[in-house]
């Protein structure tokens, strides 16, 4: 809350001072950038190194809208950070997740709470300065903050839930002249009942010319609004465009998809984020998959502009050119980070390009004013359906360099020798599997290989990049999931919606995979009814709420989950692992002809990855040749490293940052809970720090009186089973 004490007004007064003193010299190190800018830099709408050696905070959402994740910072280095320690942490919840990136603007930090109360802290010390709570308790990731000023006001753009706050960052109070009553909800401009509709504000938008353009996380089964990509007046928060990744009838890409298809189909959405060429007012828009995100027997097409890479033109939504990653998606192989501009250099010549990484394990790379490749596309033909009503496209795009950087086939010398009785498991589970490599479509109760898996290769933290020298910094997971579609034969109205909305995380038997997804067999013996609809409205740790299902839908399903109905004895527990989506909409009328089976993860009867690691890796890629420069696992189980069996990479979530002095900070490995610095030249470890939780989420760094600081978010919430909490610790040099 704001400062309520007799000392308030000054304060304010004082802080008001800062963020305007902070806005006139970001105005000035704006101007002097211009001026020491030389035309290529023009150009390409990045900055010279002399312009970006200015830079002291952290004013975007990883680091630049140019999605670079840099900092020009060189106080701590490669021969130095072996001394860097703990300055300061703030206590930031006691549960759910964190996984902001957040923002320093002048002398003051800015991030969320684990249920999205939106604060200020002083960037030297961690102490607060201001706190607003909307009064919503949101358990729901939301990664970052947007600021905008124009060197006379300030704006900080807050996401929580399903609304845009637009607060006065000396304050924290919401400027009311900005949408209605200084908020908007997201739920509207969507071209139908807003009231129908889930939308979650999960990545903040980008600025640029005035505008604040924004994407949304939307559900994953029917029904679901049409991803439109929007974009808002900063200041008055009106509507000024918006583009229809589902077409509309006469609009470019109407006839991949049926007839009429726009009234029903739902997603292609916006979830994780967008990068913009400033000077060439172009911003470039990756949307996710089509629902229902398994089986798309009523969408058949390549639907474009789901699994699209857009170039849009800033100030009217119009499409430039555009790249469709994976045509008529049935694996949810969605973009799922934004993507980064970068310079490279061939025969000669800089060219600005766009690099895209995707959950394949891929690197696309294409001119950024043209949109064509930079490195040889081939569409190579894959298996079709045979799932009734099904029609897979015959051919999926695969980039010819670089090389992956996950695996792609699971083969039978990679399953695991962790013990006998491990191995021997997991042969005989391996001999049931279907497996024939990258896009071989879902079948009838039958379990198919997905490698790297559905939260497999890059993810939604996104890569670094050395923008001058065309070297991208990439951290992914490497390990196989498996999937799986059954028919549905419900028996209940409540049991149908839970099928087609719960089923893909929690299991066709409300078994789940605990601790990871809990089992909701006998919920009602350890939860009251209104508790329960407290976090399906809601949501809790990684599950999305479902504020949508209400009245009668609600006493359905809350009667099934009271006396759900016998499952099979021959179903069995599915091992559903870690994903970012969960109970992600409300349920629809029209119950679907198969629903997933559910996330499984292949893992032997401990809990470890079936395969032989590694499980994680982090990747550096020179983009001007398409060559890795090195690779490395990332990550540890501490009980198995304890054990002699070290380096095995783990899972891990959020991104890396990269300092002028070649210093690449990441934390993102789950089990650890380690935070790392490498040589960015070698891959070589430099500087592990200890994290009261997990790092799931993007570091950033700035300096304050002379002194350089990095900062990262951490929780608990991916891994239950260590110690629950929520804390931003800042770390820097003694």
């Amino acid at each position: 809350m704001p400062p309520t004490d007799a000392n308030a007004q000054d304060r304010v007064d004082r802080l008001r001072k800062r963020v305007a003193v902070s806005v006139i010299a970001a105005t000035a190190l704006s101007f002097c950038a211009w001026i020491y800018r030389d035309h290529a830099a023009q150009a390409s709408g990045t900055e010279s190194p002399q312009a970006s050696a200015a830079r002291t905070d952290w004013l975007t959402y990883n680091g630049e809208i140019t999605g670079d994740h840099y900092s020009p910072l060189n106080q701590i280095t490669t021969a130095n950070v072996q001394h860097m320690k703990e300055v300061w942490r703030f206590n930031a919840g006691t549960d759910g997740g964190v996984q902001t990136n957040p923002l320093m603007v002048g002398r003051t930090l800015y991030g969320y709470s684990s249920t999205l109360q939106v604060f200020a802290l002083d960037g030297a010390t961690g102490k607060q300065l201001w706190q607003f709570n909307s009064g919503i308790t949101g358990r729901q990731p939301s990664r970052g903050l947007t600021y905008w000023s124009d060197g006379k006001e300030a704006r900080l753009f807050a996401y929580i839930m399903n609304f845009l706050y637009a607060l006065d960052p000396a304050t924290g109070k919401p400027i009311g002249g900005f949408g209605e009553n200084g908020r908007l909800d997201m739920r509207k401009d969507l071209g139908s009942d807003y009231t129908q509709n889930t939308v979650a504000l999960t990545t903040p938008g980008v600025l640029c010319k005035g505008l604040l353009i924004l994407g949304f996380r939307a559900p994953e089964a029917n029904p679901a609004p049409r991803g439109d990509i929007r974009a808002y007046n900063v200041r008055t928060g009106k509507l000024v465009w918006s583009f229809h990744t589902i077409p509309h009838p006469g609009e470019k890409g109407y006839k991949t998809w049926p007839e009429g298809a726009w009234k029903t189909a739902g997603a292609a959405n916006n979830w994780t984020g967008m990068a913009v060429d400033e000077a060439r007012g172009i911003v470039y828009v990756p949307t996710g998959s089509a629902v229902s995100d398994f089986y798309g027997a009523d969408r058949l097409g390549d639907n474009l502009f789901a699994d699209t890479l857009l170039a849009l033109d800033v100030k009217t939504g119009k499409m430039l050119w555009h790249f469709q990653g994976v045509h008529h998606d049935i694996w949810d192989r969605d973009f799922p980070s934004p993507p980064a501009l970068v310079t490279v250099k061939r025969e000669g010549k800089m060219i600005d390009a766009i690099a895209q990484t995707t959950k394949q394990g891929f690197v696309f790379l294409f001119d950024r004013v043209s949109g064509e490749p930079l490195f040889p596309i081939e569409e190579r033909p894959f298996p079709a359906s045979d799932v009734a009503g099904e029609l897979t496209s015959r051919t999926q795009p695969i980039p010819l360099a670089p090389p992956p950087f996950a695996r792609q086939c699971l083969t039978a010398n990679m399953i695991t020798t962790r013990t006998e009785a491990a191995h021997a498991w997991a042969v005989e589970q391996f001999k049931t599997f279907r497996n024939d490599g990258p896009f071989l479509p879902l079948t009838i109760d039958k379990q198919t290989v997905v490698f790297p898996g559905f939260d497999g290769g890059a993810e939604w933290g996104g890569p670094a990049v050395d923008a001058h020298s065309g070297i991208i910094y990439i951290n992914a997971n490497d390990l196989p999931w498996t999937g799986g579609l059954t028919a549905n034969t419900t028996a209940s109205p409540g049991e149908a919606l839970y099928q087609n909305q719960c089923a893909s995380c929690h299991a066709s038997d409300l078994r789940g995979n605990p601790p990871a997804f809990p089992s909701l067999v006998d919920i009602n013996s350890r939860l009251l009814r209104p508790q329960i609809t407290e976090v399906i409205h809601n949501g809790k740790g990684r599950m999305p709420g479902f504020p949508n299902l209400r009245d009668t839908q609600l006493e359905q399903l809350l009667a099934y989950l009271d006396h759900p109905i016998d499952p099979p004895s021959n179903v069995p527990s599915a091992s559903t692992g870690t994903t970012r989506k969960e109970l992600a909409g409300t349920s629809s009328s029209a119950t679907p002809k198969y629903h997933f089976t559910g996330y499984r993860k292949f893992l032997d009867p401990d809990g470890y990855p079936a395969v032989v690691p590694p499980w994680g890796t982090l990747n550096a890629i020179d983009l001007n040749t398409g060559k890795f420069l090195w690779k490395i696992p990332f990550g540890q189980y501490p009980e198995l490293a304890a054990k002699g069996m070290r380096d095995t990479g783990s899972e891990n979530y959020g991104g890396p940052i990269l300092t002028g002095s070649g210093v690449l900070f990441i934390g993102a490995t789950i089990y650890d809970r380690k935070f790392r610095a490498f040589d960015a030249k070698t891959g070589r470890l430099l500087w592990q720090g200890d994290l009261p939780y997990a790092g799931t989420a993007t570091p950033c760094t700035y300096m304050i009186d002379g002194k350089q600081y990095v900062v990262i978010a951490t929780s608990g919430a991916r891994n239950p089973k260590g110690p629950q909490g929520a804390a931003y610790v800042a770390f820097a040099l003694p």
